[in-house]
């Protein structure tokens, strides 16, 4: 079924309404959806290249508004979202993570490790749920959201507009490890300036 749901989604990035349907893979990969949209982004940019940042706004906007709706499904119905996180394996953090919130402490571990997924592979939907069974401060969500999902998709586009079908195969290969990679070395910057400065 996940393959043939792939297959698909590449398949809608050659259609005519490909930037719609972009919008709401975009949309609801940030909740639900297994699937995430940088299979589609990274063939239209390919096809259109002079479209790149239009690609790359659309991804960012409504995966950050999808966010949104994690976050309405985990603050609104607890026992699906406990179900949907234990499905992923992360029911324990996820608790253990609350807990701290009360106590006072994770703030800054859980605003990174948002960061961390919204920029990563890590799943994203899993963390913009938790933000809603939490009651994470939904502004601050939304931002970093905002951010961690737009830095994610300028890069994508940009390699993609600027490299083409070989950095494509790069992706296809190493782009899991390449994120990552790039989120902690980021989330490690963050945390030096603030540090420094505080």
């Amino acid at each position: 079924m996940f393959s043939k749901l792939y297959q698909n989604c590449l398949k809608l990035a050659s259609h005519k309404s490909s930037k719609k349907i972009l919008a709401i893979v975009a949309f609801v990969e940030s909740s639900f959806f297994p699937i995430p949209p940088d299979i589609m982004i990274v063939p239209m940019v390919i096809a259109k290249k002079t479209d790149y940042l239009k690609i790359f706004a659309i991804a960012s906007i409504f995966s950050a508004l999808g966010g949104l709706l994690g976050y309405l499904i985990g603050s609104t119905f607890i026992d699906l979202s406990m179900n949907l996180i234990q499905l992923y394996g992360y029911e324990e953090r996820v608790l253990n993570l609350k807990n701290d919130l009360i106590n006072g402490s994770g703030f800054y571990v859980f605003l990174a490790a948002l960061f961390l997924a919204g920029f990563t592979p890590l799943p994203f939907k899993v963390f913009t749920i938790t933000s809603g069974i939490i009651g994470f401060n939904i502004i601050i969500f939304f931002f970093i959201c905002l951010a961690s999902r737009g830095l994610r998709f300028f890069v994508l586009c940009y390699l993609t507009y600027k490299f083409g079908h070989m950095f494509d195969n790069l992706m296809k290969k190493e782009g899991t490890k390449l994120f990552v990679i790039a989120g902690l070395i980021i989330i490690t910057f963050a945390g030096v300036i603030y540090f420094s400065v505080k």
